[in-house]
């Protein structure tokens, strides 16, 4: 892993594929653990565009049936959270009356899923898990219980593995900090 420019900004190795492939492989573990053999389909939904790549490697990994739903938020502007959540693409599906798996790229202040978390019980959600790869605790408020965490990391500007800065990075397979 070396450096990488993106934009006006050097972003150095902080996270190999290695390490976030075994993150969520234990994810996976907890999720089958808690859903295989269970009567219900539960909605995996990727909240777009950041958890693609975490959404994709999971689903692989599950071991049961499952709907693949979908939907855009967005609250950061360059490499600052505005602190006002935006839904950019709406539910791709309806999830009256069922469990849905949110799967987030990371969670910080934890604004973004509180506001999720409502809008899917709003939508008639029977219940509603957190799901993310990544979790900065330093700067999560703890409004909102996470189910399945992948990795916790520092409160730092990350990119790669589907986050990324002003729309680049998303394609790179390990995650980069900020230099």
């Amino acid at each position: 892993m070396e450096k990488v420019h993106i934009h006006d900004k050097v972003f150095v190795p902080f996270m190999p594929y290695e390490q976030i492939s075994q993150a969520i492989d234990a994810v996976a573990d907890k999720l089958n653990k808690d859903f295989c053999g269970k009567n219900e389909t539960p909605v995996l939904l990727c909240v777009l565009h950041g958890a693609i790549m975490f959404t994709g490697e999971l689903m692989k990994r599950l071991d049961f049936p499952l709907e693949l739903a979908s939907m855009k938020l967005s609250s950061y502007v360059g490499t600052t959270s505005t602190g006002v959540v935006r839904e950019v693409m709406p539910l791709s599906t309806d999830v009256s009356g069922k469990t849905v798996i949110v799967c987030e790229d990371i969670v910080d202040t934890g604004t973004t899923i509180v506001e999720l978390k409502q809008k899917l019980f709003d939508k008639g959600a029977k219940d509603v898990k957190i799901c993310t790869m990544l979790l900065k605790p330093e700067v999560f408020k703890d409004r909102c219980k996470l189910d399945y965490v992948g990795a916790e990391i520092p409160n730092r500007f990350i990119v790669g593995f589907g986050l990324d800065y002003d729309e680049l990075g998303r394609n790179l397979k390990d995650i980069y900090v900020l230099e």
